[in-house]
């Protein structure tokens, strides 16, 4: 039976508890409206773990303003029997006052350089601060041996990855393989704001990026296969933000460099934002 905690003590004390019997704790922080994705998460951490910890937190230092923190769906109820489910032992529903006890204007804030301020970083100035901010305040909340974040949410692993090693947090960050439809769009709590209309169209940004994969096994050049991509994707509808090739890394490969990809696509269809990547 999965226990619900909104008090700072009460979770320090289970993790406690836990800890003094030996069993390794992983956590799996999420802003809730959960699916499939979320809970193959909560799946793979206990791969890791004794007891999974998950927490459901809609940040409001993450988005921007003119972002959609006011209508971001809260399903806390569905969420708590899915997680149960899935095998987690305890949902984590902290407010907003416990997660940011001086205020959010007053709150100490998280920056990684370099890595946060390009993609996702550059077309949503200060979103990877709020992210980071949130999860190092959730690890000293739940003092997690392992956490688990969605690839689906690349650059947002990469940045956390990051974190981790800079400040020394001795926590296993997992990285979760990306949950799909039956016509290949990635699953995501924005999948429902797309229009009847739109929603067909949307599985155009996967195809996008395994012909993104195949212009580069095939030889074609960067610049080509990126401008091919917005292409394509403007045929079908969508307004593009970025579709990229990069290396694991998030930097630009040089013309001749081998080795590991990543295609990464943000694009919006009618007035929804949508994101995915394909590694290769």
């Amino acid at each position: 039976m999965i226990e619900t905690v909104s008090d700072l003590s009460r979770l320090r004390e289970i993790v406690a508890g836990w800890k003094r019997e030996g069993l390794r704790v992983a956590l799996v922080p999420t802003m809730g409206n959960l699916h499939a994705g979320h809970f193959s998460l909560v799946m793979l951490a206990r791969q890791y773990a004794d007891r999974v910890i998950s927490s459901v937190f809609v940040n409001p230092t993450q988005f921007g303003p003119h972002e959609d923190f006011a209508r971001y769906p809260r399903t806390p109820e569905a969420d708590m029997r899915g997680l149960e489910d899935a095998g987690c032992d305890v949902l984590w529903l902290p407010s907003v006052d416990t997660m940011y006890p001086l205020g959010t204007e007053l709150a100490m804030r998280m920056h990684a350089p370099g890595i946060s301020d390009v993609l996702e970083g550059a077309c949503r100035p200060g979103h990877f601060d709020g992210v980071c901010t949130v999860v190092a305040r959730l690890f000293n909340q739940a003092q997690p041996d392992v956490a688990a974040f969605g690839k689906k949410d690349y650059q947002q692993l990469a940045v956390i990855r990051q974190m981790v090693a800079d400040l020394g947090f001795p926590i296993e960050i997992l990285g979760g393989s990306i949950v799909r439809e039956a016509d290949g769009l990635a699953m995501s709590s924005r999948n429902q704001y797309l229009s009847a209309e739109d929603r067909p169209r949307s599985p155009e940004i996967r195809q996008t990026l395994l012909a993104m994969r195949d212009g580069h096994v095939g030889g074609a050049g960067r610049a080509e296969i990126e401008a091919e991509a917005a292409r394509r994707l403007q045929a079908a509808g969508f307004a593009v933000d970025y579709a990229v090739l990069r290396q694991p890394d998030l930097t630009e490969p040089g013309a001749d460099s081998q080795g590991a990809r990543v295609a990464l696509i943000a694009a919006r269809l009618g007035n929804t934002r949508l994101i995915d990547n394909l590694e290769f």
